[in-house]
């Protein structure tokens, strides 16, 4: 998910460079590294689907503008879809590749992390193509919603307190300068 406007961090955060990369490479480079991901697709908005075409990979704009909803509504129509927004450049493969085996064998339309508090991780999620006419439904009704839709469909939760600590910075995402320097403190040599 690459359609943001990055408004809290003050321009567009995802070709904001790190060492000279963008920060979306960071994020695109651990997917890559899971084993469980065939391709990466990136969903954008019409502002910024030619910049980060010059990324060298495969560009789907997203014409709903609607928010999350929209990012995962037009990522379905490819099929099945492993979802993650673009600013999550400490994502742990290992975790991908265990919420993409759970989603499998639960036969569930959608399977997301959950907090013990019911909080939902729905941009670090793996979706059925079937979700899609949740979401088509949703989206005719003007419910944009992505939390109450997963909710609605019975999925497969994956309990976060019960994984491994070190997976949880797999949920950090980038949406001030300031995140920039907690970046720093997990993990020095990112930077």
């Amino acid at each position: 998910m690459a359609g943001g406007r990055g408004k809290r961090f003050g321009g567009d955060k995802l070709l904001f460079k790190i060492s000279g990369k963008p920060l979306i490479l960071y994020t695109i480079e651990r997917l890559e590294a899971a084993k469980k991901i065939d391709e990466v697709v990136l969903i954008a908005s019409r502002d910024n689907a030619e910049k980060l075409k010059k990324l060298g990979y495969r560009v789907v704009v997203d014409e709903l503008l609607i928010g999350p909803m929209g990012g995962v509504y037009t990522a379905l129509s490819l099929g099945d879809a492993f979802v993650v927004a673009g600013d999550m450049p400490l994502i742990v493969p290992e975790f991908v590749d265990f919420i993409v085996s759970e989603f499998r064998k639960s036969g569930k339309i959608a399977c997301v992390p959950r907090w013990a508090n019911g909080y939902l991780e729905p941009l670090h999620s793996a979706y059925s193509s079937a979700f899609r006419e949740v979401l088509e439904e949703k989206i005719k009704a003007g419910n944009y919603a992505l939390n109450r839709a997963i909710r609605d469909i019975s999925p497969c939760y994956i309990p976060i307190e019960c994984l491994p600590e070190e997976w949880q910075e797999s949920f950090f995402n980038v949406n001030t300068r300031e995140d920039l320097r907690r970046i720093k403190g997990i993990q020095e040599t990112f930077l």
